[in-house]
């Protein structure tokens, strides 16, 4: 897996994410300021969550504009079956017979894109499946335990 060609999708992805997400933090910004969002009492409160969802947008396309630096200046390490598990390893998961393809960044958890006819997401070595995966290598079994639920993922590749 070309994981330069990965990071690139990954990049455009952000990009066309960060396109949508500006025109809808200036569409809000114009309805939150717009006389019309103007209290027409004290229950009317259009105006104000105008105003926390153009801070939300505001703060999103702020997490964007972080994960597009990473991505831009992100030290891609190549994994061989033998090598460890670690931040930017690319690892195919088998579940029951599913095959799930995760990349392992240090932010950007739960972006997914589709690359090479699969869809690859985004995980940070904090989640669950991250510090499961930490440390091992291809053909060891991950477990992820969530309450009383475990599930065991072979690790099929990792690159």
């Amino acid at each position: 897996m070309d994981k330069k060609k990965l990071v690139e999708t990954i990049i455009a992805q952000l990009n066309a994410d960060m396109a949508v997400a500006k025109a809808a933090a200036l569409a809000t910004y114009e309805a939150a300021t717009h006389e019309e969002s103007k209290p027409e009492n004290e229950y009317d409160t259009r105006g104000l969550e105008a105003s926390y969802l153009a801070g939300a947008q505001a703060k999103r396309i702020a997490e964007i504009e972080e994960l597009l630096v990473i991505c831009k200046h992100l030290n891609l390490k190549d994994f061989g079956p033998d090598d460890k598990i670690n931040v930017t390893a690319v690892v195919e998961l088998e579940l029951n017979g599913k095959h799930n393809f995760y990349f392992i960044m240090p932010k950007g958890g739960g972006v997914s894109v589709s690359f090479e006819g699969k869809t690859v997401q985004i995980i940070t070595a904090n989640t669950p499946v991250g510090e499961a995966l930490q440390d091992l290598k291809q053909g060891d079994v991950a477990v992820v335990e969530n309450g009383a639920q475990v599930r065991e993922y072979e690790i099929v590749n990792v690159w």
